[in-house]
């Protein structure tokens, strides 16, 4: 039974062009940290399929090399040539023209993020579990319903849905056809931007939304769950039976869009998201790490004990896990499992998906973290990453290029530098260890 494990919490696809699919591959993995901060109503928020940005020095001096009237003509040119038909795309970019708000977000680096148990803190609001739980039970015949087409458990796709967009209030008020114009002008992410663009125009021509209608984010996000135009091509469906694929006024289509795209990421019926656990006091920190899995009957071999001793269901001894440490060791601990790891395919934040994971589990009175949050260790800011990574690489720790974002390489030569202090080596940025490798 997905979500409902005694004592415990257990609790779009862009393949658009080759391009886009190795920017996706090659950027590290956000830590916890780093997922976008929430607020009493949450910001509605890019997808994770929204390939991150890796700024350079150069970013701020990008300027096209032609007038947006020129790259109009010849953007009607190439989506003539995809089969867009030429009164559409004229109605589509009628009254379209670059939006500077829209440049300077996608070019925006946030120099602090929140702490991962402030983020928590957001997205587990009690207003926000107190409407997950009355939609749980006005929807209770659509959920079941989508449960039993594609095995995704209901709270978890309300959980998404309260995330994304507080179920459906704030979808964003852009126009996407003039977000994605304005980036595939700016030019900097050129191919990811025409993908998404020539998408979008596709599902005006199915007639599944009127231009005037269709509204999102800045980056092009749209609906109720926040999906790319791209992935709205391959994942989103028409669940209500009016003929459209309506993610923007139909939570019914919304809701069975999202649950098609986790089960076509791995989502497994019937399975946990993950629950949290305790870790012997030797135990070895490096083992934390996204790309580790071990069973979970290997984990408790290791010293991994699950919360105050609670029980191991049966079928989960076999079931595959990484160790999660979201704060790092002196947080609390996690095992994750296929639908923790299909949800970071949906946002590849682990904030996030820790978030789903023990919102849905809140809906029935679950969802509490018993560790301690480490609250007086702050996240590191972004200069302080960048310095951090930069150090390492003096000290002949390779990090890779200093961006900023915390991801694998970065892990593991901060690993490799508390191995060098004898401290416990989690790969969590601190700012200890940044003045350590500045005294060095």
């Amino acid at each position: 039974m997905p979500f409902c494990l005694s004592r415990r919490w257990p609790v779009r696809q862009l393949i658009a062009a080759t391009s886009i699919a190795l920017l996706v591959a090659c950027a590290e993995k956000p830590t916890a940290a780093d997922a976008q901060p929430l607020q009493t109503v949450p910001a509605v928020t890019a997808p994770a399929m929204v390939p991150p940005v890796v700024p350079t020095g150069d970013d701020l001096d990008l300027a096209p090399t032609q007038t947006f009237a020129e790259w109009q003509a010849g953007f009607r040119k190439e989506a003539l040539a995809a089969g867009i038909r030429a009164e559409l795309f004229d109605r589509a970019f009628a009254g379209v023209s670059p939006d500077m708000s829209v440049i300077k977000a996608d070019r925006s680096q946030p120099e602090f993020t929140r702490p991962v148990w402030e983020y928590l803190d957001g997205a587990l609001a009690p207003l926000r579990v107190s409407k997950g739980k009355s939609l749980l039970q006005q929807n209770a015949q659509v959920l079941q319903n989508i449960e039993q087409r594609y095995g995704v458990d209901r709270q978890a796709l309300v959980a998404v849905w309260g995330l994304e967009s507080n179920f459906g209030q704030i979808q964003g008020s852009k126009s996407v056809i003039n977000s994605l114009a304005t980036l595939a002008y700016e030019g900097r992410r050129p191919a990811f931007a025409h993908a998404q663009l020539i998408a979008a125009l596709q599902i005006l021509q199915q007639g599944d939304i009127a231009p005037e209608k269709m509204l999102g984010s800045w980056a092009g996000a749209m609906g109720q769950t926040q999906f790319i135009p791209t992935t709205y091509n391959t994942h989103a469906v028409d669940f209500d039976g009016d003929g459209r694929r309506d993610i923007w006024g139909s939570s019914t289509d919304a809701l069975a869009s999202t649950a098609h795209y986790l089960q076509s990421s791995g989502w497994q019926r019937g399975q946990p998201w993950g629950f949290e656990v305790e870790l012997e006091k030797d135990f070895d920190y490096a083992l934390a790490d996204g790309t580790i899995r071990k069973t979970v009957a290997e984990w408790v071999d290791l010293g991994v004990s699950t919360y105050a001793g609670g029980p191991i269901a049966p079928g989960e001894w076999k079931l595959s896990a990484s160790l999660l440490l979201p704060a790092g060791h002196s947080g609390p601990a996690f095992l994750v499992f296929d639908n923790f790891r299909a949800i970071l395919k949906y946002n590849n934040s682990s904030s996030y998906a820790l978030a789903v994971g023990l919102l849905s589990e809140r809906f029935s009175g679950g969802g509490l973290v018993y560790g301690q949050w480490p609250k007086e260790d702050l996240p590191l800011s972004r200069t302080e990453r960048i310095e951090l990574q930069t150090l390492l690489g003096q000290h002949n720790y390779d990090a890779g290029n200093p961006d900023g974002i915390i991801g694998a390489n970065t892990r593991k030569a901060i690993r490799s530098a508390q191995q060098s202090f004898g401290w416990p080596a989690d790969g969590y940025p601190t700012h200890k260890l940044l003045e350590a490798l500045r005294s060095r």
